[in-house]
């Protein structure tokens, strides 16, 4: 007498075939581990992939909406199926979804004409970033101005949690604003205006571009990059010689930008 025992595939192995067979862009065996109760496996499978696919698509369209707005809701569907079949959801949490979409559109022929998609795509997120960033109290002037002078070159500056810095060849907040719910200015952008430079923040639940001036980027992305005041400052004034620095980090104290120092 023979026996035959079905090979029981582990947990893993069965968590790793459901996804190949939702995500992956080839034909998989997985339906056979499907129970069929009315529906076949192949179908119960396709109605599930629909269902994500559909979820992420929506999750997509809330962070990107410029982008959709560009291209048209048709278009940002396809380019959004492609993405999602290569950068399936790695978090429970949807918010962190579609942190790679700008890189992927840099790297998507049917979108190779619209060059500033890319840079429009960033904003986005960082935008979706900087919404969903944490609150952060004003930076302690009290300890600031309790040390000497001299240590000042040596201190490093934090940014508020809830910004970010993005610079583009091209204008991609005035591409951003015209595009706007409610937005009823003029409509027209020139991309021959060339290269800017944003700090972007938000203001209670409004999203502020604020477009710096080469001394103001030099100071606050040296700044961010952890490098100290006086190398912050001595780039910012290399790059805009009439820069005002105290005007600048007055500025980005009172308005939380910068939210905490550290002496190193």
């Amino acid at each position: 007498m023979s026996f035959w025992r079905k090979t029981v595939r582990s947990l893993r192995e069965l968590q790793l075939g459901f996804a190949e067979a939702i995500f992956g862009q080839e034909a998989s065996d997985f339906a056979q581990e499907v129970a069929v109760d009315g529906l076949s496996s192949g179908r119960r499978l396709a109605i599930y992939r629909n269902n994500v696919f559909g979820r992420l698509t929506e999750t997509l369209q809330a962070v990107y909406p410029v982008v959709q707005q560009l291209v048209g809701e048709g278009f940002f569907k396809f380019a959004a199926a492609e993405y999602i079949s290569h950068y399936p959801s790695q978090s429970g949490n949807l918010h962190h979804y579609g942190r790679q979409f700008a890189g992927f559109l840099a790297n998507f022929p049917p979108a190779a004409e619209l060059s500033y998609l890319p840079d429009v795509a960033h904003l986005e997120w960082a935008c979706h970033e900087v919404f969903h960033g944490a609150d952060h109290g004003p930076l302690p002037l009290e300890q600031l101005q309790a040390l000497p002078p001299e240590r000042y070159g040596d201190l490093k500056f934090r940014l508020h949690p809830a910004t970010r810095l993005m610079a583009s060849l091209f204008p991609i907040h005035r591409i951003w604003e015209v595009n706007q719910p409610g937005y009823s200015g003029d409509q027209t952008v020139d991309l021959a205006i060339g290269e800017v430079r944003l700090l972007v923040k938000r203001s209670g639940r409004v999203m502020e571009l604020n477009v710096l001036t080469s001394g103001e980027w030099y100071f606050l992305s040296t700044l961010a990059d952890g490098c100290s005041f006086g190398e912050a400052c001595e780039l910012a004034l290399a790059a805009e010689p009439g820069f005002d620095l105290g005007s600048a980090l007055r500025r980005r104290v009172t308005d939380l930008t910068l939210v905490d120092f550290f002496d190193v």
